[in-house]
């Protein structure tokens, strides 16, 4: 009986020995991880196929080791853990709009959340946490997400609503997206507070342009085309205005002046009386025989 106990104490304390050891090799990985990613992120041009290959192997190791996941009694050393697992994920989110991966994106962005709603207990706020909230808002608005862009205001404290300089520009936008002032976003597109927005900002002027043409062509039976290009924010004869203008099947009459007319038309549809007729009595002897 005194061999077996003292087997099973051998055998439990190298059991601990090993989780232990594993945790710091784990440690050591994500670290190396952490300080290479940065590092390359720093220069002035990235390798953006590296970086993608550094956060393959962040997301495995946060996966087997738990590095994200805080503990009861957390240290110090967890703490600067789940900072550096913080920060690998800003970079991410950056890392996936260069590339436009939007939905690697939404990805990140949930997990960057969860160290900006629920570890906020345990973690000083990052200095970049209002950068990329946002970002996240103006996201939402570019790809018409309305509803999430209001589900993601109500988490946020008002006195941030109102004077962060990083939310208030997309509050700004989200009025003139709702009141229909679209050239307003056009010329917004200059006055971003950070570089990154510039890309999420293409995609909300395209919106825009999109509801600006369909509301010249519900307005007017005929524009000229340099008319046209002034309203949309657009060079004539621009690419832009070539591909928006084809897209739309938008075509020059005989005066230079893009016609509408031909959009407002609609196919004369045969209305089908005969089996309408048909269904409706049969649904009349249908009830009788219920009744």
């Amino acid at each position: 009986m005194i061999f077996i106990s003292k087997w099973f104490c051998h055998y439990n304390l190298t059991k601990i020995d090993f989780k232990f050891s594993r945790r710091r090799a784990f440690a050591v990985i994500m670290s190396n991880l952490y300080n290479e990613l940065k590092n390359e992120w720093s220069k002035h041009a990235p390798n953006l196929a590296h970086c993608s290959h550094l956060l393959d192997g962040f997301k495995l190791e946060l996966v087997r080791s738990n590095f994200g996941t805080i503990q009861v009694q957390s240290s110090s050393k967890q703490k600067d853990q789940l900072i550096k697992s913080r920060e690998m994920l800003e970079i991410a989110v950056e890392h996936s709009i260069t590339i436009r991966d939007y939905a690697a994106f939404e990805r990140y962005m949930a997990q960057l959340n969860t160290y900006y709603y629920d570890y906020d207990k345990y973690l000083e706020s990052s200095k970049h946490m209002h950068k990329f909230m946002g970002l996240n808002l103006l996201y939402m608005l570019a790809t018409n997400r309305i509803a999430d862009f209001h589900i993601e205001l109500e988490r946020l404290p008002s006195a941030l609503l109102l004077h962060d300089n990083f939310i208030n520009p997309v509050l700004a936008l989200e009025n003139y997206y709702m009141e229909g002032r679209y050239n307003k976003i056009l010329q917004a597109k200059k006055s971003m507070p950070s570089e990154i927005y510039s890309n999420f900002m293409d995609m909300l002027v395209n919106t825009a342009r999109e509801e600006i043409a369909s509301c010249m062509e519900k307005s007017y039976l005929k524009m000229a085309h340099k008319q046209a290009a002034q309203r949309l924010g657009l060079r004539p004869g621009s690419k832009e205005l070539l591909e928006l203008a084809k897209s739309r099947q938008w075509h020059l009459d005989e005066e230079g002046n893009y016609d509408y007319a031909g959009l407002h038309t609609r196919p004369s549809e045969k209305v089908p009386a005969k089996d309408i007729a048909t269904h409706n009595l049969t649904y009349a002897q249908e009830l009788e025989k219920i009744v």
